[in-house]
C-alpha cells in the first residue's frame, strides 16, 4: 500500500462515538425549548389549583370527622360518626332523591329541546345571529334574578302563570306550595333558563358536521328522519356528551334558584343535597354534619361526571 494512500485514509475524520460531541465530550440529552419554558406557567397554576380546590376539600373532610361547634371551637375527633348519622338520616335520602329527580328530568328535557332548538339555530336564515343572542338571555341572567322573576310569575294570587291558566279555563295552581307540584315547578324554571345554552352548543356541533355522509344518504334515498337517526346523531354524540356533562355538574349542585324560590320546601319537597347542607351549616348551626353532606355531594358529582367522561371517551373512539 502506498504512502499517499495511507496518508489520505489517516486524514479522514472519524465519526465521534454515539452520545459524544466533536471534542469527545458527552452531549447532554436535548430538551425541547417548549418543555423548558412551560414550567414557569405550570407551577403557579398547580399551586393555585391546590389552594382553591385541594385545600377546601381537605378542610371539608377534616370537618366531617370532627365535632365542630357553631362558636368555632372543636369538641374533638368523631371518626365516621357523622357518616353513620347521615346514612341513618331519612332527610338525607329524601334530599338525594330530589337531587336525582331534578337531575334526570332537567337533563332529559333540556337535551331533547336543545336538539330541536339547536337544529333551528343551525339553519342559515336571515337574523340567525340576532335570534341566537336573544335566546341566550335566560342563560346569561343571574340565577338569583331568575328565581325572583319566576317567584313573581308563580305567585298563587297575583302571578302571571295562574292568570294564563284562568284564560283557558284551568283552576289556579299552587306552584310552590304543593309538595307534589313544587319539584316540577323548579324543573320548569331550570329548563327555561338552560335549554338555550344546550341548543347553542348543539347548533355549533351540527354546523361542524361533515356534509359527505348526508349527501350519500340523500343519493341512496334515505328519509330525513332515518338520516338524522342513523347518521346525524352518531356524528353528534361527542358534542351531546360534552353538553350533557356541563349541565350534569350544574344540576347536581343545584342551589341558588331553589333557595331563592322555596328554601327547600314545602315539607322538604325541593330540598336537594346542596340546600340541605346549607341549612345544616347556617340555619341549624351544624357545620360538621353539613361538611359530611357536602362530601356525599362531591362523591355524587364525581361518580356521575366519571360516567359521562367514560361515555365520551368511548364515543370518541
Amino acid at each position: 500500500m502506498s504512502t499517499d494512500t495511507m496518508t489520505t485514509r489517516s486524514s479522514v475524520p472519524r465519526p465521534a462515538p454515539a452520545g459524544r460531541g466533536p471534542g469527545g465530550r458527552r452531549r447532554r440529552a436535548s430538551v425541547h425549548p417548549t418543555a423548558r419554558g412551560i414550567w414557569p406557567f405550570v407551577v403557579p397554576a398547580a399551586a393555585v389549583t391546590a389552594l382553591l380546590v385541594l385545600l377546601p376539600i381537605g378542610y371539608t373532610v377534616w370537618l366531617s370527622v370532627t365535632d365542630r361547634q357553631s362558636d368555632g371551637t372543636n369538641a374533638g375527633f368523631l371518626g365516621f360518626d357523622n357518616y353513620a348519622a347521615m346514612f341513618a338520616d331519612p332527610v338525607f335520602y329524601n334530599s338525594l332523591k330530589v337531587t336525582l329527580f331534578l337531575f334526570v328530568v332537567c337533563l332529559f328535557v333540556e337535551t331533547l329541546l336543545g336538539l330541536a332548538l339547536g337544529y333551528v339555530m343551525s339553519l342559515d336564515v336571515p337574523g340567525r345571529r340576532i335570534f341566537q343572542g336573544m335566546m341566550l338571555i335566560p342563560a346569561i341572567t343571574a340565577s338569583v334574578a331568575v328565581g325572583l322573576l319566576w317567584l313573581l310569575i308563580m305567585d298563587p294570587s297575583l302571578g302571571a302563570a295562574n292568570e294564563l291558566l284562568a284564560v283557558i279555563g284551568i283552576d289556579p295552581v299552587v306552584w310552590l306550595g304543593d309538595p307534589e307540584i313544587a319539584p316540577w315547578s323548579i324543573a320548569l324554571v331550570d329548563i327555561w333558563q338552560w335549554t338555550p345554552f344546550m341548543a347553542l352548543i348543539i347548533a355549533a356541533g351540527i354546523r361542524s358536521l361533515p356534509e359527505e355522509p348526508f349527501e350519500a344518504a340523500s343519493i341512496d334515498g334515505a328519509s330525513g328522519w332515518r338520516t338524522a337517526w342513523n347518521i346525524g346523531l352518531p356524528l353528534l354524540r361527542p358534542v351531546l356528551t360534552v353538553a350533557m356533562l356541563l349541565r350534569t355538574v350544574d344540576l347536581v349542585r343545584f342551589f341558588d334558584t331553589i333557595y331563592i324560590m322555596t328554601q327547600g320546601g314545602p315539607v322538604d319537597a325541593t330540598n336537594t343535597l346542596n340546600v340541605y347542607g346549607y341549612n345544616e351549616a347556617f340555619v341549624d348551626q351544624e357545620p360538621s354534619y353539613a361538611a359530611t353532606l357536602q362530601i356525599a355531594l362531591l362523591v355524587l358529582v364525581v361518580l356521575i361526571a366519571g360516567v359521562f367522561t367514560l361515555v365520551r371517551r368511548r364515543a370518541a373512539k
